[in-house]
C-alpha cells in the first residue's frame, strides 16, 4: 500500500507479480495488462481476482494508455470501452481509478480533504508533454491542498536514455539536467521520478511522497526494459470510500 498521509476515505494500492494469476508464461505472474500480448480471457480473470482480493467497491476503470496527456473524468459504472487517456480524475465515491505500468511512473493524487482523486501514467513522453500538469488542471482543489504519490518506476541506475529524452526536458527547464547522469557519448542515466518531482513542484504541488523504487531490479514488478515486449503490467489504484 502507498505510504502517504492521505485522508481516511482515500484508499490506494499497488499490485505486484505475486498475485494468483491464471495467465500462461510469460504472463503467469498476475498480469493485468490487456494489451500486453496475454490472452484477453486470462486478463479478465486476473482483473476479477484483483477486485475480490482488494475488496474494491467496483471494477477498476481501466484506460487505453497511449503516452499522451488526455485526462478522463470517470464514475464507478463499468464500461466495455476503455477511454483513450493517460490520466483520470474522480470525485465520486466507489470509483476505482487504475494505471497500468511496467517501468513508466504511476502518480496518484488526492485532495487533503478527501474530496477528489486522480491518477496519471507518466512515461518520459507523457511526462515531458505535460500529463501531470494536465491532471492537475482537471482537479478542483488548490495545488497546496493536493498530495501526490510516486509509484514504482524504473530507477535511475537502470534507465539509460538517449539525447532525445534529455533534450525533451532540458529545453523547457535547464535545471532538469540535474536529473541526468552521463554514461557514454550521447547517453545518460535518467531519474524519471526526479523529473516528476520537478514538474509537480513547478506546478505548485509540494506535498510529494513515494519514489525510491526500481522496477527493473525489483522482481516484484513487471519491467518492459527487463522482460521485453512480452512484459506484463501491474496496476496502481486509488478510490474514495463513502465516508
Amino acid at each position: 500500500m502507498p505510504d502517504w498521509p492521505a485522508p481516511r476515505r482515500v484508499h490506494a494500492a499497488v499490485t505486484t507479480c505475486d498475485g494468483p494469476g491464471v495467465s500462461a508464461a510469460p504472463y503467469e505472474r498476475f498480469n493485468l495488462g490487456l494489451r500486453s500480448g496475454d490472452l484477453p480471457d486470462a486478463v479478465a480473470v486476473n482483473r476479477s481476482a484483483l477486485q475480490q482480493i482488494l475488496g474494491l467497491p467496483a471494477s477498476p476503470r481501466w484506460l487505453r494508455q497511449v503516452h499522451g496527456i488526455s485526462v478522463a473524468e470517470l464514475g464507478p459504472l463499468p464500461s466495455a470501452d476503455e477511454p483513450q487517456a493517460d490520466a483520470a480524475i474522480s470525485h465520486i465515491p466507489g470509483t476505482v481509478l487504475s494505471i497500468l505500468t511496467a517501468d513508466c511512473l504511476p502518480v496518484l493524487f488526492c485532495a487533503d480533504d478527501g474530496s477528489e482523486i486522480g491518477a496519471a501514467h507518466a512515461g518520459w513522453r507523457g511526462l515531458a508533454a505535460g500529463v501531470l500538469e494536465a491532471t492537475l488542471t482537471q482537479l478542483h482543489a488548490p495545488r497546496e491542498r493536493l498530495l501526490a504519490w510516486l509509484g514504482p518506476c524504473i530507477g535511475v541506475a537502470s534507465y539509460e536514455v538517449g539525447e532525445e529524452v534529455r533534450a525533451a526536458f532540458v529545453a523547457s527547464d535547464g535545471a532538469a539536467a540535474n536529473c541526468f547522469v552521463p554514461t557514454r557519448p550521447g547517453h545518460w542515466q535518467c531519474d524519471l521520478a526526479g523529473l516528476a518531482r520537478r514538474r509537480l513542484a513547478s506546478a505548485g504541488v509540494t506535498r510529494i511522497h513515494g519514489g525510491g523504487f526500481d522496477t527493473f531490479s525489483d522482481a516484484r514488478f513487471y519491467s518492459y526494459r527487463r522482460d521485453g515486449a512480452r512484459s506484463g503490467r501491474f496496476a496502481s489504484l486509488i478510490w474514495l470510500a463513502d465516508s
